[in-house]
């Protein structure tokens, strides 16, 4: 597996879960990969050592993505020990579930900050030099919730539905530069995040189960991998959402 020899990845919010899985499964594909992480170092190094026993270099880094000049900082220091960002998948997310009555002016500011101001932000950072290039990879990792509404609340709802439109603006732009992007949109994936949702229950997916942080690390390498595709959205949901 060598099809991403010489791309660097960086994945936010790989310290665990899904980011976890993704940025090993890039790393397998060949990929050298950043590892971005807001507050679990010890949980982040121990994917950077997964990461090179799989032969490739990796670089823990610690920034909240949805801090301008946090992700600015960390853009540059991933181009200076590992180089160019050429595939980037923003993962880095929250989901606090709230009575619908209790969802305050603060809990909407969060949701919109930390699940998709930060892919805008960190997109911004990396876009120069993957147009220069005329090569990139644009993965943003959405969720059912997007097109369900979900079990969390219209706070997180709607900051994974913005995702969509940021997808879709992106693809269109960059479409002739050789960039291509997308968004994966999850439902109930055996994550902390997931245990913490006391709604969670396997019995809303059709296949009768939770998924697994590995069957979405294989959508996202294959829209690393793929050139074609772009303005797509693709969901490993267990048959919640049909599209």
């Amino acid at each position: 597996m060598d099809s991403l020899t010489g791309k660097i990845a960086l994945v936010t919010g790989a310290s665990r879960g899904i980011g976890a899985a993704v940025a090993l499964s890039l790393a397998g594909a060949g990929a050298d990969i950043a590892v971005n992480f807001r507050s679990r170092s010890e949980e982040a190094e121990k994917v950077c050592a997964g990461i090179r026993k799989l032969g490739r270099r990796a670089l823990p880094i610690q920034a909240d993505v949805s801090q301008s000049d946090r992700v600015k900082e960390m853009v540059a220091q991933v181009e200076r020990e590992l180089g160019t960002v050429n595939i980037l998948v923003n993962n880095a997310g929250m989901a606090r579930q709230i009575k619908l009555e209790d969802i305050a002016e603060a809990d909407w500011d969060e949701h919109i900050n930390v699940n998709l101001k930060s892919a805008f932000l960190v997109t911004q950072a990396v876009l120069p030099q993957m147009r220069a290039q005329r090569w990139g990879r644009i993965i943003n990792i959405s969720s059912t919730a997007a097109q369900t509404g979900g079990l969390v609340g219209p706070h997180y709802a709607a900051s994974k539905a913005g995702m969509l439109g940021l997808t879709h603006s992106y693809a269109a732009l960059l479409a002739k530069e050789g960039i291509t992007a997308n968004t994966v949109c999850l439902a109930l994936v055996e994550t902390d995040m997931l245990r913490s949702n006391p709604r969670a229950t396997s019995s809303v997916i059709p296949i009768g189960r939770f998924g697994n942080v590995d069957e979405v690390a294989s959508v996202v390498l294959m829209l690393a991998e793929n050139a074609y595709m772009t303005g797509q959205t693709v969901n490993p949901n267990g048959g919640w959402y049909f599209s």
